[in-house]
């Protein structure tokens, strides 16, 4: 069971910026496809963006060119920049850990990323 913790949530104003990480055990980090998504209150859990095991990203239409996903394979880690916030963007926001490979889809607790108006 591969554990996945988020943190870096926090309040920001509108057109802030605020990076949230996302920590994955196990010692074959560096296969797991990585994911961000986020349900605001009343919505369905949506995907935000991606990075593959090879480092490509794919972004939501509604974040790209604003949010930008990144890995950090030695420290298990992936960290999801966001910027230019949008009253859109408020939610919990989850990572998952996923590969096929190995039979794994993990996802975290979620960090809380409010936007104060």
């Amino acid at each position: 069971q591969v554990q996945v913790v988020e943190s870096g949530g926090g309040l920001v104003q509108p057109g802030g910026s605020l990076r949230v990480s996302c920590a994955a055990s196990g010692s074959m980090f560096r296969l797991y496809a990585m994911g961000w998504y986020r349900q605001a209150p009343g919505k369905q859990r949506e995907w935000v963006a991606s990075m593959t095991n090879s480092g490509t990203t794919n972004y939501a239409d509604s974040v790209k060119g604003r949010f930008t996903i990144s890995r950090d394979n030695d420290k298990n880690t992936v960290y999801l920049q966001m910027n230019s916030l949008e009253p859109d963007d408020p939610a919990v926001y989850y990572c998952n850990a996923r590969s096929e490979l190995l039979n794994i889809n993990s996802w975290g607790q979620g960090t809380q990323v409010p936007v104060s108006s």
